[in-house]
């Protein structure tokens, strides 16, 4: 299936380097080679792979070229100049795409040189927005249960689902995290991850998890960071206004593969929800260029709300994630007047849509859809 980024990358193409990353798996690679097929004389390079290597080392391709494709470059000390290089001196006419399935932003330091050269796109699993727009039934159940990753979704069957998720973790472990940064303690690192997939939509104490593998709390915060960095979690922090201080406060953790959750169909179904509005605010920022980030609320009384939707750190909306609840969470109406914001009840099962002054009581799969 096409994927809803693809249109843009073309036309970005036309003036900047553009950077394709996200978790591994998602299609990153495909998307690359679909739009290659758009270019006469497309090369597409892995530096994993060993004769790619050296072709990107020297350099060697033909003036011909008209599209380059580096995929993983990032492992390559000194990627940045090169790329800077190669983008300043290419053949008129050539556009350039990269790859990887690790956030490159935890690779740049100080004095960027590809500055004003690129725009960045991520490409995050298949939502209920995307497949409506390919013309798919943008089927929950089958998001909940297998996740947005095309290959587990796309199956005939759950099994042969269920056989690729648990390559994709120990792939995910064993290959991306200890080739990202080399551990020794590979048994607590698992321990950390699987502590979490059974901790989705709660606050994260780095001090309770520590204790419970009797680790430091440091080490826990380290792991986190690196499945942040290679995309197999993402964190919503509590919203404030004083960034500052939000950022010491606990933050949730959810999975960008649902099917990772170990939890009650609420936790997967809350997970759902939490990666559709991430994927939104990043089309937002990636597309539109709105600084847009999502986060929950939580007062010291125990107030809390499941999403908080903002823009350039103003609050646009509240939104709480429930399977079948239809009466508006007193949390959601609370924040949404205390604050003065319109709030979204997204409810899985549903009869009948509803709205309440400023809160509206929506069935997921319809809300869900319209987002990216």
């Amino acid at each position: 299936m096409r994927r809803k980024r693809q249109e843009q990358i073309v036309k970005d193409l036309a003036s900047k380097i553009v950077f394709i990353t996200g978790p591994r798996q998602v299609g990153k690679t495909w998307l690359a080679l679909d739009i290659a097929k758009e270019f006469k004389n497309p090369l597409y390079l892995n530096y994993d792979r060993l004769e790619d290597r050296n072709i990107i080392k020297s350099e060697s391709w033909l003036s011909r070229t008209d599209l380059l494709i580096f995929d993983e470059i990032h492992k390559m000390p000194g990627w940045k100049q090169f790329v800077k290089g190669i983008f300043d001196t290419r053949a008129e006419g050539q556009r350039i795409i990269v790859t990887g399935s690790a956030r490159l932003d935890f690779f740049r330091q100080a004095g960027d040189s590809l500055a004003g050269r690129f725009f960045a796109h991520r490409l995050f699993p298949l939502s209920a927005g995307e497949l409506a727009a390919a013309g798919y039934p943008p089927d929950l159940d089958r998001l909940i249960a297998r996740g947005g990753f095309p290959e587990p979704f796309l199956a005939e069957d759950d099994v042969w689902a269920l056989r690729w998720r648990n390559q994709y973790i120990d792939g995910l472990v064993r290959e991306d995290v200890l080739d990202f940064e080399k551990l020794s303690d590979f048994k607590s690192l698992s321990l950390t991850l699987r502590l979490l997939r059974e901790r989705v939509g709660s606050p994260v104490s780095y001090s309770s998890i520590a204790r419970d593998l009797g680790i430091a709390p440091n080490t826990v915060k380290k792991y986190i960071q690196i499945f942040e960095a290679l995309y197999i979690v993402f964190r919503l922090s509590p919203f404030a206004n004083n960034i500052a201080r939000s950022l010491l406060k606990e933050p949730k953790l959810y999975f960008f593969d649902t099917g990772m959750v170990l939890g009650d169909e609420g936790a997967k179904f809350e997970n759902l929800a939490a990666l559709a509005l991430v994927k939104e605010a990043a089309a937002a920022e990636d597309i539109r260029g709105i600084r847009s980030s999502v986060h929950y609320v939580r007062t010291k009384d125990g107030r809390e709300v499941d999403f908080c939707y903002a823009e350039n750190d103003s609050i646009r909306f509240f939104a709480e994630a429930k399977l079948s609840d239809s009466q508006i969470s007193k949390n959601l109406f609370y924040f949404c007047e205390k604050y003065g914001k319109p709030g979204i009840q997204i409810v899985k099962n549903l009869k009948r849509e509803r709205r309440q002054g400023n809160i509206e009581l929506r069935g997921a799969e319809g809300f869900l859809r319209e987002l990216y």
